[in-house]
């Protein structure tokens, strides 16, 4: 039997907080092991418990859910994350995404909607509201980003295909016998070329443009 993706929820609204807790925990594939009501209480949460998700409100008391995203995007790398906000402010999306943010979620989905954005982004997509990711991608959407894409070469298309798919840098050096090291390397060079400042940007590009692998 497959184990439930364990959840920290974090949201300083207790009644908002135990409904989402509530709808998630009623999913047999859902299991909430934790939750917060600050980012700091987040962070040491996620820290201690390594939960496979952590969902983030962006204003909380304290240091905040971008805060506490960098901080547990630091400690624990492996650990998912997703922003589950009411703030449609591009600059709070770009420093989520920044911080290294998986996912950015208005609080107006439903709560199918949200259990499968929530399954999506613990299984290694990247998600942004669709109405914030036109924004933002319209953004991108100009020559110089045209041109950039040209600059890539056949190894880092290569890997930004597989980084849109959601792998991780192992799982992207395991397919192309890299060792990790190299292919951070590789991401590195990638998100400078792209002019971009995260995995989660460089991806929903290349999910938008259909980027293919070199074999392709």
């Amino acid at each position: 039997m497959t184990s439930p993706i364990r959840i920290l929820l974090a949201d300083d609204h207790p009644l908002f907080r135990e409904g989402v807790a509530h709808s998630l925990g009623a999913e047999p594939d859902f299991e909430v092991v934790a939750q917060a009501s600050s980012g700091e209480e987040a962070v040491e949460l996620a820290l201690r418990l390594h939960p496979d998700i952590v969902l983030l409100d962006v204003s909380m008391g304290g240091m905040g859910g971008i805060a506490a995203a960098g901080k547990i995007a630091a400690g624990a790398p492996v650990v998912r994350i997703m922003m589950l906000t009411v703030s449609e402010n591009r600059e709070n999306l770009m420093a989520a995404l920044k911080a290294g943010a998986h996912g950015y979620v208005l609080k107006g989905v439903s709560a199918s909607e949200l259990r499968n954005i929530t399954r999506r982004v613990a299984g290694g997509e990247a998600y942004v509201t669709p109405e914030l990711a036109a924004d933002m991608l319209t953004e991108f959407s100009n020559p110089h980003t045209i041109d950039s894409f040209s600059e890539l070469t056949a190894r880092e298309t290569q890997i930004l295909q597989l980084l849109s798919q959601g792998l991780t840098n192992r799982e992207i050096g395991e397919k192309t016998f890299l060792a990790e090291k190299t292919v951070k390397h590789y991401m590195t060079s990638i998100l400078q070329k792209l002019h971009v400042r995260s995995r989660t940007e460089a991806a929903l590009i290349a999910m938008q443009r259909g980027v293919p692998g070199p074999d392709q």
